[in-house]
């Protein structure tokens, strides 16, 4: 296909996505409608990949306009360049799987919610998630972006009479639109006297703006952005909205929405404003090492799967920002070289994370699908129930735990890499700065790999701990195919990536003065990253462990034929395994727990009942405890009252009358002329 063709595909994604909403809201039986919604959503992904994939290998951009729309801010205007085509390559990577493994998981949907209402929610909020990367002024971008947030609000609250579902809606609205306002202050900011909002004369308005100017732009940016991409403390909606979601929806929250804050961050950054001050990057590796640290320890923590993967989220998107944070200090210094690694392992690891923990959403749905349950201390024996979904997520758990040969290691080694030279720089700010992003990533990949041994061991692994463990079933076949698909996806991330990076470096360069041709990071099958301290071959340690497996099975094998003695497993004296004697999930995380207490300060409730007749005879122990998060505790819940408490007052002016409700009107309307006069003059 030719750069011409780009067109006609953006015109057939958006076809495929209204013909998916349509259909699915067209009078058809529940399975036709569980099918044309899936084939919709799988249509429009395919289409947006194949025209990403055009203009990535063209190095043409596509551009769009439609005058006749949204005229009062210059038209939709669209326009895919390098930088959003790997958003949108990286929405239809996970919205095929997601939307055909919806198929199977929304049967059970039947009877009980509106499976037209969600297959049509699905497809227009991959729409909207796609004319996000598109979007080419700022009205056309805060339309879609705001589409995008209702969409996805209206997906979280399927279940919506669960009043756990209710309050992640709320919290979710909230934050999401706090984030919104933010983000509109910021284009306002930017947009130059003469009123024109696209995303050239924003460029042009920046480059002559002043320094606190640009910086207060900055900084709202990342607070609007930094609120979707659930960057802390601005996370606390993520973990209930995650969990209420049904899984394929989170799967595409987790996986590719929350990256969208990533791009608009990149977008404004690194394209609107240009080159900033070292400060910039540097608040952003700080932002993105205490989401990694604190998203991973609540993990840690967490008895609820979804939950810790929600969590999981948190860590991973604040990997991905000490990585966009480390490139624009490295832009910011004039080390091109470096900025363009560091921005290459970021993007990769946005891609990355996508696929393994839209995998391990999946895996968690279908766990839930199975037995009816999300709480790791009542499953336990799925392994031999549920194979495939078992092998599909210890893929995922490798993935996110950074082992190799699968794609989470080949990403954060690529971090580590990018961040290692620069901890003996003479440049102010840069060597205290990465010498904490550094610390902060080694510590968070050896608790990443801690938890996810917890979500795969305490779920699949020993003896079932309910009935509802015991009597699990195997996922239908469109979910293990969706789970297929990403467990490979995984394995070739990994495998591929001396083909994948000079891509990457090619995405970024052009943009704030990096060079265009990207610097040299692969030969052949090794990745040899400019300035790094080491060199690695994904398909070489993939040989090598393949060989070692090898080894040890021939190893036992040529034991067997000498004999070998089968035992039971050794049960401290008992003579029968019962669950009982198994780790549960909060057994697991109590050392860690007990260790990181003054972050948790969990509450704790002991009752002890005691025989009448003499306190020595204890009848029951029952012991309560609870980890409120930090943030919820001390930040959140001071604030929500102290809204609450202005709003009770502001109830007041809600006297009834008419005549009042005009003059409040006649009031706020000279107000906002007062400004504006201010304003131009």
């Amino acid at each position: 296909m030719t750069a011409e063709t780009a067109p006609l595909l953006c015109l057939l994604m958006v076809a495929a996505y209204l013909a998916g909403a349509a259909g699915a809201l067209a009078p058809l039986g529940p399975r036709l409608t569980r099918i044309v919604a899936a084939a919709g959503a799988i249509g429009g992904a395919v289409a947006g990949t194949v025209l990403a994939t055009v203009v990535l290998v063209g190095g043409r951009p596509l551009v769009v306009t439609v005058p006749a729309l949204l005229s009062v801010g210059g038209g939709l205007a669209l326009r895919l360049d390098g930088l959003g085509a790997f958003f949108l390559i990286l929405v239809g990577v996970v919205a095929a799987p997601a939307a055909l493994y919806g198929v199977g998981y929304t049967a059970a949907y039947q009877g009980r919610y509106s499976l037209r209402w969600l297959g049509a929610m699905l497809n227009l909020f991959l729409l909207t998630m796609s004319l996000v990367v598109l979007a080419d002024n700022a009205l056309t971008f805060l339309l879609t972006w705001e589409a995008m947030s209702l969409t996805s609000y209206f997906l979280v609250m399927t279940e919506h009479e669960r009043a756990d579902t209710v309050a992640a809606g709320s919290w979710y609205l909230a934050m999401t639109h706090v984030g919104l306002a933010l983000i509109l202050t910021a284009f306002v900011l930017l947009i130059p006297p003469d009123g024109g909002a696209s995303f050239a004369e924003l460029r042009g308005a920046a480059a002559t703006a002043s320094p606190a100017l640009r910086g207060l732009v900055f900084v709202l940016a990342v607070l609007g952005f930094g609120g979707k991409a659930g960057l802390v403390p601005l996370h606390v909606w993520l973990p209930r909205a995650h969990p209420a979601a049904p899984s394929h929806v989170s799967a595409l929250m987790s996986g590719v929405m929350v990256k969208l804050g990533v791009y608009g961050i990149l977008r404004l950054a690194l394209d609107l404003l240009g080159v900033g001050p070292a400060w910039w990057g540097a608040l952003l590796i700080g932002l993105g090492a205490a989401s990694a640290l604190i998203g991973v320890l609540y993990a840690l923590m967490e008895d609820d799967l979804k939950r810790l993967l929600a969590y999981s989220t948190v860590e991973n998107v604040g990997l991905v920002f000490i990585g966009v944070g480390a490139g624009l200090l490295f832009v910011s210094l004039r080390e091109p070289a470096a900025a363009v690694l560091a921005l290459a392992a970021a993007l990769y690891h946005a891609v990355n994370h996508g696929v393994f923990k839209g995998l391990l959403f999946l895996g968690a749905g279908s766990v839930a699908h199975a037995t009816g349950s999300r709480d790791m201390n009542r499953l336990g024996g799925l392994i031999r129930t549920l194979p495939w979904t078992a092998a599909c997520f210890l893929v995922g758990a490798l993935s996110i735990g950074g082992l190799p040969p699968f794609n989470g290691f080949v990403s954060e080694w690529l971090l580590f890499q990018s961040l290692l030279p620069a901890i003996g720089s003479t440049a102010p700010l840069v060597a205290p700065v990465m010498t904490l992003a550094v610390g902060a990533l080694a510590l968070t990949a050896g608790l990443a790999a801690a938890a996810f041994v917890k979500a795969f061991g305490i779920t699949f692994l020993a003896l079932p701990r309910s009935a509802e463990a015991g009597a699990a079933h195997e996922a239908p076949l469109t979910m293990r195919l969706a789970m297929v698909i990403l467990a490979v996806l995984c394995a070739l991330l990994g495998l591929g990536a001396a083909l994948i990076l000079p891509v990457l470096g090619g995405i970024v360069a052009g943009h704030a003065g990096l060079p265009r041709l990207a610097p040299p990071l692969t030969a052949g099958p090794l990745l040899l990253p400019p300035g790094g301290a080491a060199s690695m071959s994904p398909s070489l340690v993939a040989i090598g462990l393949l060989l070692a497996m090898g080894g040890a099975w021939l190893a036992v094998r040529l034991l067997a034929a000498r004999g070998l003695r089968v035992g039971e497993t050794w049960g401290c004296g008992r003579l029968g395994q019962t669950p009982r004697m198994e780790y549960t999930s909060t057994a697991y995380a109590e050392p860690l727990r007990r260790v990181f207490a003054e972050l948790y300060r969990p509450t704790e409730d002991l009752a002890i009942e005691v025989h009448p007749e003499s306190r020595y005879f204890v009848q029951s122990i029952a012991y309560r405890s609870e980890i409120v998060p930090w943030f919820e505790r001390y930040l959140y819940a001071p604030l929500v009252g102290r809204i609450a408490a202005w709003a009770a007052r502001a109830r007041v002016i809600q006297s009834g009358s008419a005549h009042a409700y005009l003059a409040y009107l006649v009031v706020a309307l000279l107000a906002l002329l007062a400004i504006s006069l201010a304003w131009s003059g």
